[in-house]
């Protein structure tokens, strides 16, 4: 694979898991707030666009795994961990919102 399709890949996966992370974090902002219905649509829409990161960096694996070899790239590694670190907010912040479901707590600004 050359280097710029592995780099264009990349960006795919950073612009996808960047936008989830960032509506996984207004969903909590929303929970503070005491907006449930907001909360989920936003996680919900925070899922499509991991969902789709994920689709773009599998495809990366098959096509290792098919024997043509991905080469490494600084890139890369950062579309990685910006995968995975979307996957752990993403966690976090459902147990959060639960949380705050759970105290029924809507914190003051």
């Amino acid at each position: 694979m050359k280097t710029e399709d592995i780099e264009m890949t990349a960006f795919q996966i950073i612009s996808n898991v960047g936008t989830a992370k960032s509506l996984a974090m207004e969903a909590l902002y929303a929970a503070r707030d005491g907006n449930f219905e907001l909360a989920e649509e936003k996680m919900k829409e925070s899922r499509k666009f991991f969902v789709e990161g994920h689709k773009v960096h599998a495809s990366l694996i098959q096509q290792e795994a098919s024997g043509n070899k991905v080469g490494f790239s600084m890139i890369f590694m950062h579309a990685e961990d910006q995968l995975m670190s979307a996957e752990t907010i993403s966690e976090l912040v459902k147990e959060m919102i639960e949380m705050y479901k759970k105290f029924g707590i809507a914190v003051e600004k």
